[in-house]
């Protein structure tokens, strides 16, 4: 692996430079992205990739609170919910009279 360093603000961050195989359709469907988008190849394909970390990252986190919560809520979080529920429906009130006036 080729790693090279640049300066981002007053951190140093390495960068891997790496090689991928695509089919080419997809590889013609993101340098077309890469030019809408005004970024280049490199930048869409990082720009994906990091899409794709974050969305696995957030798909954990809710299998995660799932799996705390699959035997129900304890007291504090039924109190948490109700209260978030109440604040919910009068926001909603509020927003319903704002729009009518």
């Amino acid at each position: 692996m080729l790693y090279y360093w640049y300066e981002k603000g007053c951190e140093n961050v390495a960068h891997v430079k790496t090689a991928i195989s695509l089919d080419e359709t997809l590889f013609k469907e993101a340098e077309n992205w890469a030019g809408k988008l005004g970024v280049s190849r490199s930048r869409l394909f990082a720009m994906a990739v990091e899409e794709y970390v974050r969305r696995q990252e957030n798909e954990e986190l809710v299998r995660r609170l799932d799996e705390a919560h699959a035997d129900g809520l304890d007291a504090e979080d039924e109190e948490a919910l109700r209260h978030g529920q109440a604040l919910f429906a009068d926001m909603l009130r509020r927003a319903e009279r704002e729009g009518r006036q």
